[in-house]
């Protein structure tokens, strides 16, 4: 089994290689502007676009002109990988997988590759790195490179250099670990688990809230482009990179216990961009709660629902484990014993109690058991449980809606609110250190929805305990 695994450092480079490596990330981003121009006019023209080849003779011809003489200073083949991202680009765009290749701004996405594994030198044991034109360059080694290097990367961020080492190596086959666990995301709860644990939320975002809007406010009041300018938004730059940073390794850490502790998890397929869309309205309808469901959305995009989707797919893949997403529609309003679905039996953030049998728990625990079983019935039947249609019962207008009053409760920023704070609340595992020591418990027999399940799991070499 092959794995293709990158490893990121911090490079530590002289006044001579930084200039080299900006001269090398603007040459990159002027060969691919120039040739997404010349394909926007070929379209104008109603002339068929160039592929990869062609683009390449351009290329030369571009680095033996006395126009752009500066081009040959550059190593050629990141110039070539750069029009190698264009053409994958053309592809996604024709696919339907993301948006019409853009024109790049300097000083965003300043990177650029190296393919070519002969080129490139490491080592590890001297912590330095040798890349064509820009000779040995010195590396904060913090891990060991395992496997053979395939590619590498340079890239800047916050007037910092890093270097991405992709590597490929052959490893075993894994075998699952773990059970089956459904988990439900939310923003209270970051991530609460069918087994009754769950996560608390690290809003990175929110910690920095305060030294990032001053840090605003200092770059308002200089003069635009001057050098004290310059400052105030290298400042702003660095508090983003650590938010981001801060995220990411609290997600990574979360992911990696998961991933090792479970051979199969749910999640819910959640549609961020909706759920996060604006509620202002227009001048002929204005929105309503605008100031609550804009709270609402900054915690919301602050809990990185995306990129811990992300990180769990390929991390359970490596462990051999699996990762599968169901609707969410009605995970936290459909009873756990009886299948009933009702609004009712949600009336605050995390009290469920089902208004025929009185059955009670958490809501947040509720809807994680609902999205392990319909997760079961996914995989072993071909059902879809998360979609009942009672006769009794409407059909809700949103796919995951908390209910409005405790959402307006919670994000309300009235003057009466901050009088009376809520409470924190925050329990579960605070450390990032606890992931791994995360409680499970036997699932009961009527969370299996039929004895399919037991066959597939047995097939699957699951150790889902059943206790029929």
């Amino acid at each position: 089994m092959k794995r293709i695994q990158a490893y990121k450092f911090e490079l530590m480079p002289d006044g001579q290689q930084q200039n080299h490596m900006r001269r090398f990330a603007g040459s990159c981003r002027f060969v691919f502007n120039r040739a997404l121009a010349l394909q926007k006019e070929r379209y104008e023209r109603r002339e068929k676009r160039l592929g990869y080849a062609g683009l390449c003779k351009l290329l030369t011809e571009w680095r033996n002109s006395q126009e752009t003489a500066w081009l040959a200073d550059a190593p050629v083949h990141p110039l070539q990988q750069s029009l190698k991202n264009l053409e994958r680009a053309y592809a996604n765009f024709f696919a339907q997988r993301a948006a019409c290749p853009r024109f790049k701004k300097k000083g965003q996405s300043e990177r650029f590759r190296y393919p070519d594994t002969r080129q490139i030198k490491l080592e590890q044991g001297n912590s330095r790195l040798f890349l064509p034109k820009l000779g040995w360059l010195r590396y904060r080694n913090s891990r060991e490179v395992l496997g053979t290097v395939k590619n590498v990367t340079v890239s800047q961020l916050c007037g910092k250099w890093f270097v991405s080492i992709q590597t490929e190596r052959e490893v075993e086959p894994p075998l699952p670990n773990g059970n089956a666990v459904g988990i439900d995301m939310g923003i209270a709860r970051f991530a609460t688990f069918s087994t009754g644990s769950y996560l608390a939320p690290l809003n990175s975002f929110t910690q920095h809230e305060t030294r990032l809007r001053k840090a605003q406010r200092a770059m308002s009041r200089k003069t635009k482009f001057s050098n004290n300018w310059k400052k105030a938004k290298a400042r702003i730059q660095r508090i983003h990179a650590r938010i981001g940073n801060v995220r990411r390794d609290y997600l990574h850490k979360a992911t990696t216990a998961i991933s090792h502790n479970h051979a199969l998890v749910i999640v819910e397929d959640l549609q961020v961009r909706n759920m996060s869309a604006s509620a202002g309205g227009s001048l002929e309808a204005p929105g309503r709660h605008v100031r609550a469901k804009s709270g609402l959305n900054k915690h919301i995009l602050d809990q990185g629902w995306f990129e811990f989707r992300r990180q769990l797919q390929y991390k359970l893949a490596w462990n051999a484990g699996r990762l599968l997403a169901v609707p969410p529609r009605n995970t936290s309003r459909t009873c756990p014993h009886c299948g009933h679905v009702s609004r009712h039996n949600r009336q605050t953030q995390t009290e469920f109690r089902y208004v025929e049998c009185g059955f009670e728990g958490h809501a947040d625990v509720v809807g994680a058991i609902n999205v392990l079983r319909a997760g079961h019935a996914q995989l072993a039947c071909g059902e879809d449980i998360s979609h009942p249609t009672p006769a009794k019962v409407k059909r809700a207008a949103s796919a995951k809606q908390e209910p409005t009053e405790a959402t307006l409760a919670r994000f309300d920023h009235s003057p009466e609110r901050r009088k009376n704070p809520r409470s924190s609340g925050r329990g579960g595992c605070q450390n990032p250190k606890s992931f791994a020591h995360m409680p499970d418990r036997i699932l009961h027999p009527r969370e299996i929805p039929c004895d399919k399940i037991a066959r597939h799991i047995l097939h699957n070499r699951i150790t889902l305990p059943l206790d029929r």
